[in-house]
């Protein structure tokens, strides 16, 4: 697939995912409370297209660590780390599908869209965090990977991988947060509320 020296390939799956599932897909989950002026044709479309950009890049992601499994003769699917990442790719994968089904093409009948709504929006926080809940595992493993080859526990490296994790997690949760919480509705120009007599 692509030509990417040996002892840089392992480097690309933990960047593809970050960018992929934290980055892009919290982008993608924010859209409509970021910009909520936009039109909501536009907003679905780019609620879409940024979650399957994160979907792909996911895929890359995951070609990459079995790539450097199976060069390094590391076995596959043997951690958590694997297994739920395994799982949470598929589970992103059926929400879009389901999403790009049933709310852009062909799209379901209106009634139906608007009953699965809630569930599509909880389910897709669902695998979000599992997202989040995964690059924390994958960061545990890498940094339990490095202080068995020699890695100070207390050092720079171990530092560095321990902050990149918790500021994954509080992004996360800064996001979803966000998402959950009611919009802020402004009173009309000119409302007065009614006196009581």
């Amino acid at each position: 697939m692509l030509n990417i020296p040996d002892v840089e390939i392992l480097q690309v799956h933990p960047v593809l995912m970050l960018i992929g599932y934290i980055i892009i897909g919290s982008e993608a989950i924010m859209v409509y409370k970021a910009f909520p002026t936009l039109n909501h044709d536009t907003a679905k479309l780019i609620h879409l297209i940024l979650h399957g950009i994160a979907l792909v890049l996911g895929a890359v992601g995951i070609y990459f660590a079995f790539k450097n499994h199976n060069e390094s003769g590391i076995a596959n699917l043997y951690s958590l780390h694997s297994w739920i990442g395994i799982g949470t790719i598929i589970l992103y994968g059926i929400q879009w599908i389901f999403g790009f089904v049933t709310f852009f093409f062909p799209g379901a009948a209106p009634n139906l869209r608007k009953s699965v709504l809630p569930w599509h929006i909880l389910f897709g926080l669902f695998v979000y965090i599992l997202a989040l809940a995964n690059a924390s595992l994958g960061f545990l493993e890498k940094l339990t990977f490095l202080e068995s080859g020699g890695l100070d526990k207390y050092g720079t490296e171990a530092f560095l991988v321990n902050f990149t994790a918790l500021v994954v997690v509080l992004f996360g949760a800064s996001v979803v947060v966000a998402a959950i919480a009611p919009a802020r509705l402004e009173e009309p120009q000119g409302y007065a509320p009614i006196p009581e007599s």
